[in-house]
């Protein structure tokens, strides 16, 4: 069902980030930092893809989603929903379904046999598609799924997320001046404010995490490894 009503772009952040810290979904750990894909240690870490296995979490988000997309973008928008391989493609068909779109979704790299294709699922030319994704860290892995769906000839002038880190002021102009538009549920802020009204980890712990938040490079470069 095409959702129709629901809570400001606040209040959909502060429920988001509660759900997500209430399915043990956020992760801090400064004491003995995570480390990235990058190499880069931090103190946090997020795992979107617990949301699959709770049912009522993972319907209330996808309606967040799915209504901040349509608000933000529009509400004829889209005609075909991506979803990027892997995490992305549960949501991407949550989102489909409620918006009454086709899914298809996108590989990271040509399977290498058969039609050795990058598209799985019926896209063709002139279609706008909506890629959807778990997460975006800084916006660079983005950039292959949206060169993939315009080789076929679909434009995709926009990507949603559950949840956006909004630590790295370059995230948002890498993605525009890439032609592509972010939307998304919350970020770290908003789930470090949750995480103190809920008193959810220690002050100790949070304190931390804030210190690393207001300025992740330097927080990094004296932890990292090697």
């Amino acid at each position: 069902m095409i959702p129709t009503s629901f809570p400001a772009k606040d209040e959909i952040a502060r429920l988001s980030a509660r759900m997500l810290l209430e399915i043990g979904a956020v992760n801090f750990r400064p004491e003995e930092p995570f480390i990235l894909a990058s190499g880069l240690p931090s103190p946090t870490y997020i795992d979107c893809r617990k949301l699959i296995s709770f049912p009522r979490i993972r319907a209330t988000l996808m309606d967040f989603l799915a209504v901040t997309v349509m608000r933000e973008a529009g509400f004829e928008a889209f005609d075909n929903i991506a979803g990027g391989e892997t995490a992305g493609i549960p949501f991407a068909a949550l989102v489909a379904e409620r918006l009454a779109l086709p899914m298809t979704y996108v590989r990271k790299k040509p399977k290498g046999y058969g039609r050795n294709a990058r598209i799985e699922g019926v896209m063709t030319e002139g279609e706008r598609v909506l890629l959807v994704e778990d997460l975006t860290t800084d916006g660079g892995s983005k950039l292959s799924f949206v060169d993939a769906i315009r080789e076929t000839g679909a434009s995709c002038a926009h990507t949603a997320v559950i949840f956006y880190y909004g630590i790295f002021p370059e995230t948002v102009g890498k993605l525009e001046e890439h032609g592509v538009g972010l939307h998304y549920l919350c970020t770290w802020w908003d789930v470090l404010a949750e995480a103190r009204a809920q008193g959810h980890f220690s002050k100790e712990t949070l304190d931390e995490v804030e210190a690393f938040l207001s300025d992740p490079r330097p927080w990094q470069e004296a932890r990292k490894q090697g």
